[in-house]
């Protein structure tokens, strides 16, 4: 009976899938009989789809910062030998050179093919921008070491995060027995952080549908293209 129960649920990736299609469809039947609604638009498409969509947004982004520190963390120390993370970076630093230079490949073969902008002559728009200096590459090594460790965290600066984080599991493995009650700490918090995270993909689905639905209720089928 169970098995029987377990087999009719629908996985979480259909369950995406069809909010999409239902947002879709919902979006473009307000966007054409309810466009000139003002309660609709107020408290339906502003109101409760912009703000269940506004929510799962904040809370996928809240679950960044928190999940690769500690992840991070928890993966160096489970490593157990420091000389292994130095061959594991490396191998990392060049897949993630391999594909950097492939996805700009990509890029300027589609940007040659398709010519994006042809055809468009802008004359009239004026407007006051001014590049930025890319930065010296010895800044930018400096950079990759947070001075105040607590505000990269609260910025979101994931390089400064990613450098705090492999030296602190450098440095909980390095110490030891002393470091296993910090290492304990972490594993326990790496549980509840994935635990949260489950929670947050639970609710995919009524957040893809708010989002999709408020996007295509004011677009409109033009949102397709």
């Amino acid at each position: 009976m169970d098995n029987a129960m377990a087999d009719k649920k629908i996985s979480l990736t259909t369950q995406i899938l069809m909010a999409m299609l239902l947002g879709a469809i919902f979006g473009i039947l307000l966007n054409v009989f309810a466009a000139n609604s003002g309660w609709i638009q107020n408290f339906i498409v502003d109101g409760a789809l912009g703000v269940v969509g506004a929510v799962f947004i904040a809370a996928l982004k809240m679950m960044v910062v928190p999940l690769v520190f500690v992840s991070l963390v928890c993966g160096v120390t489970n490593m157990g030998d420091i000389s292994a993370l130095g061959r594991i970076g490396g191998k990392a630093l060049g897949i993630y050179i391999i594909t950097t230079a492939i996805a700009i490949s990509i890029a300027l073969l589609l940007a040659s093919v398709v010519s994006p902008g042809a055809g468009f002559a802008i004359t009239d728009v004026t407007v006051d921008f001014a590049a930025r200096q890319a930065p010296p590459l010895s800044q930018v090594l400096i950079d990759l070491v947070p001075s105040n460790p607590v505000a990269a965290l609260a910025r979101g600066e994931m390089l400064q995060i990613i450098v705090f984080a492999l030296l602190l599991g450098v440095a909980i493995t390095a110490s030891g027995d002393r470091g296993r009650y910090v290492l304990d700490i972490f594993t326990g918090l790496n549980s509840v952080i994935m635990q949260m995270v489950w929670i947050v993909v639970r609710i995919a689905p009524a957040g893809v549908f708010c989002l999709i639905a408020r996007t295509f209720s004011t677009e409109g089928v033009e949102a397709f293209i």
